[in-house]
C-alpha cells in the first residue's frame, strides 16, 4: 500500500515538474524502468534517492507522506474564515507532528549501501539483511530495535551510536569500531568480529553467542549481565576492566587475561559437567591483581584455579 501511494506522489510530482520517466532517470542516473517501477508501485526509492527526487522536484520531503497533500491540490477558492483558517493550521501542524513520527522507509535489506554516510541519523527499528554496508558511518545515530542479518558490515563505524535492542546476526563485523556505543540487551550471535574495537562503552545484558571473538579488542569497557556463551575468546584481553552478573559459560577462554579486572557474581562454569579439557583451559587463564567478590573467589579456587594474586572483597 505504502509503495502505491509513494508512487502515485512521484508519478504527479514528476507530470507537474514537466519531466516525462526518461528525463528523470537521466537526472537520478537510473534505468526509466527503475522509475516506471516506483510508478507502479512495484518497489520504491531508497532515503537517499527520495532526498535526491525532492530536490529535483523542488518538494519537501513531508510532500511523500500520507498526510500532505499533493502538490496538484488547489486551495479552497474565496474567503477563508478566521476560525475555519486556524483550524486548518493546527490541523496541518497536527498532521505534521505525526509526519515526524511516522517512519517512511524501515526496510534497507539487500542494498548497496557501502561507505553511505548515516550519521546522526535517527532511524530505529530500520532492517539491514543481505545488505553491503562495508565503511557505512552510522556514528552518533539511534538506531534501537534495528536488525542486521547476513550483510557485510566490515569496518562500519559505530562510534556513539544507540545500539539498544539491536541484533546482529551471521555477520561479518571484521574491523568494525564501537567506541562509546549505547549496548544494551543488544545481540550479536554466530558473527565474525576480527579486529572489531569496543572502548569506553558499557556493555548492559548484552548476548554475545557461538561468536569468534579471539581477535576482538576491548578496552576501557564494563561487563553488567552480559551472556558469552559458548563463544571463543581464547587469548583475549580483559586487563583492567569490570565485570558485573556476568556468565562465561561453555565460553573458550584459553590464555585469556583478566590482570586489575574487577569480577563480582561472575560465572566460568559450563552449563552441564565439567570436562577435563575445559579444566585444563580455566587454568590458563591470568587473573593476577584481580578483585573478586568472595562468590565468584570461590567457585573458581572450588575447581583448583591458582588465585594467590588475587585480592577478594
Amino acid at each position: 500500500m505504502e509503495n502505491i501511494f509513494i508512487g502515485e506522489k512521484i508519478t504527479k510530482a514528476r507530470k507537474k515538474a514537466g519531466f516525462s520517466q526518461a528525463q528523470l532517470a537521466e537526472q537520478l542516473f537510473i534505468s526509466p524502468q527503475a522509475v516506471g517501477k516506483w510508478e507502479r508501485g512495484e518497489s520504491i526509492p531508497d532515503i537517499l534517492t527520495i532526498n535526491k527526487l525532492a530536490k529535483i522536484l523542488g518538494l519537501d520531503l513531508n510532500y511523500f507522506s500520507e498526510n500532505m497533500p499533493s502538490p496538484e491540490s488547489d486551495p479552497t477558492s474565496g474567503p477563508v474564515h478566521a476560525s475555519a483558517s486556524k483550524e486548518h493550521g493546527m490541523q496541518e501542524e497536527a498532521n505534521t507532528a505525526g509526519l515526524q513520527e511516522r517512519p517512511l522507509l524501515t526496510n534497507f535489506s539487500g542494498s548497496a549501501l557501502a561507505e553511505t554516510d548515516f550519521a546522526g541519523v535517527s532511524a530505529p527499528r530500520r532492517k539491514f539483511a543481505g545488505s553491503d554496508l562495508r565503511g557505512a558511518n552510522f556514528s552518533n545515530a539511534d538506531l534501537s530495535g534495528s536488525s542486521f542479518v547476513g550483510s557485510d558490515v566490515r569496518e562500519a563505524n559505530f562510534n556513539g551510536t544507540n545500539l539498544t535492542d539491536c541484533s546482529f546476526s551471521a555477520l561479518d563485523l571484521t574491523g568494525a569500531s564501537f567506541n562509546k556505543s549505547i549496548l544494551v540487551r543488544t545481540q550479536f550471535s554466530s558473527s565474525t568480529l576480527n579486529g572489531a574495537r569496543f572502548s569506553h562503552a558499557a556493555l548492559v545484558d548484552v548476548r554475545l553467542s557461538t561468536t569468534d571473538l579471539t581477535k576482538t579488542v576491548f578496552e576501557h569497557c564494563s561487563f553488567n549481565g552480559v551472556d558469552f556463551k559458548a563463544s571463543d575468546m581464547s587469548g583475549l584481553c580483559f586487563d583492567g576492566q569490570t565485570f558485573t552478573g556476568v556468565k562465561f559459560d561453555n565460553a573458550s577462554l584459553k590464555e585469556a587475561s583478566f590482570r586489575g579486572a574487577t569480577l563480582q557474581n561472575v560465572s566460568f562454569r559450563p552449563r552441564f559437567a565439567l570436562t577435563n579439557r575445559y579444566y585444563k583451559s580455566l587454568k590458563t587463564i591470568c587473573f593476577e591483581g584481580a578483585k573478586m567478590d568472595k562468590l565468584t573467589y570461590a567457585a573458581l579456587k572450588g575447581v583448583g584455579l591458582d588465585l594467590s594474586k588475587v585480592t577478594v572483597f
